[in-house]
């Protein structure tokens, strides 16, 4: 069972930065990240496949950037120019699918989450 813990929330203003941290147990082919703000569906952010591969949705595409570190076992979501409904909890997201894109079916397990307040 993969296990996945973030980090690296916080609250910032309009604007701002911030880099989310996923300790990974083991990495799997896709992984991700997703966020879901209050009375909203969960929705995919940002994933990151083996060999490198990037998607993302066009909400954050331009200002988010996904990484994964394998000496780390460490994945990350550099966040830049952070807008007010940018505010959510993000969630880390592991996947064993052997496709991958930000689809929540492409995952099966999740982190606890990380809460990101964007004040204006």
């Amino acid at each position: 069972q993969v296990q996945l813990v973030e980090s690296g929330g916080g609250s910032v203003q309009v604007g701002g930065s911030l880099r989310l941290s996923c300790q990974v147990s083991t990495f799997t082919y896709c992984m991700g990240w997703f966020r879901q703000a209050p009375g909203n569906e969960r929705e995919g952010v940002a994933a990151i496949s083996s060999g490198g591969s990037t998607y993302y949705d066009a909400s954050v595409a331009g200002r988010f950037t996904i990484s994964r570190d394998n000496a780390k076992n460490t994945l990350y979501l550099q966040m830049n120019n952070l807008k007010p409904e940018d505010t959510a909890m993000y969630y880390c997201a592991s996947g064993r699918s052997n496709r991958c894109s930000t689809t929540e079916r492409r995952f099966d397990t999740w982190g606890q989450g990380t809460q990101v307040t964007v004040s204006s």
